[in-house]
């Protein structure tokens, strides 16, 4: 299949032998191809999709590469923000509170919420954080911003917005807090002012 993979986009693989480049033991004792795998920000390399596996523990992480030909199926967080499950999930039930408000910017849901919401498997925790994207590829509005940020003072549990440029991505929180963020890249994180401007040499 034909597809344009972005960072957080969740992909599943033909068969298991489609993940390549990753040597972690757990990732063959734990993984099969009818979990995902999550897009992850770098350079493609040879025409391959940078990927990132995750197991049910914290800290089961790891990298690797797949082509797209392997592909069979895609799920962007933009498409996981009407859940179908786990409704008693604080995470989930701040999903339905967000969706409450019409905000001027695609947004989805990403981290351990977008995975288990994706695939049912029991990944998330009462405590669980809330991660959520914003798709940005102008400036946002002060106000809007400001309006986001107190929605979500208000729901079950804490939350967390990446903001995705053009150019990369950074945390909103570090935005608001000095004006200034670590930009993530494809070609690695560099700090700035201007996370909409392109980097000049």
């Amino acid at each position: 299949m034909n597809i344009t993979a972005r960072p957080h986009d969740l992909l599943w693989l033909r068969h298991d032998t489609a993940l390549l480049g990753v040597t972690d033991p757990w990732v063959a004792e734990l993984w099969h191809c009818q979990q995902p795998v999550v897009v992850r920000r770098d350079v493609m390399k040879q025409g391959l999709i940078p990927v990132g596996v995750r197991g049910q523990a914290r800290h089961q992480r790891a990298a690797g590469w797949v082509a797209p030909t392997e592909v069979v199926r895609v799920v962007s967080p933009e498409m996981l923000v009407v859940p179908r499950q786990l409704n008693h999930h604080p995470t989930v039930q701040a999903l339905v509170v967000l969706r409450q408000h019409h905000w001027p910017w695609e947004w989805g849901v990403t981290g351990s919420t977008g995975f288990a919401l994706a695939t049912g498997l029991p990944v998330l925790h009462q405590d669980s954080d809330l991660d959520l994207l914003i798709r940005a590829p102008n400036p946002l509005r002060p106000a809007d911003v400001a309006h986001w940020q107190q929605v979500l003072s208000t729901l079950p549990c804490r939350a967390d917005s990446q903001i995705e440029t053009p150019q990369g991505g950074f945390a909103l929180n570090e935005w608001l807090r000095s004006g200034r963020v670590l930009l993530k890249t494809a070609t690695g994180p560099r700090l700035t002012d201007n996370p909409w401007a392109e980097e000049t040499p």
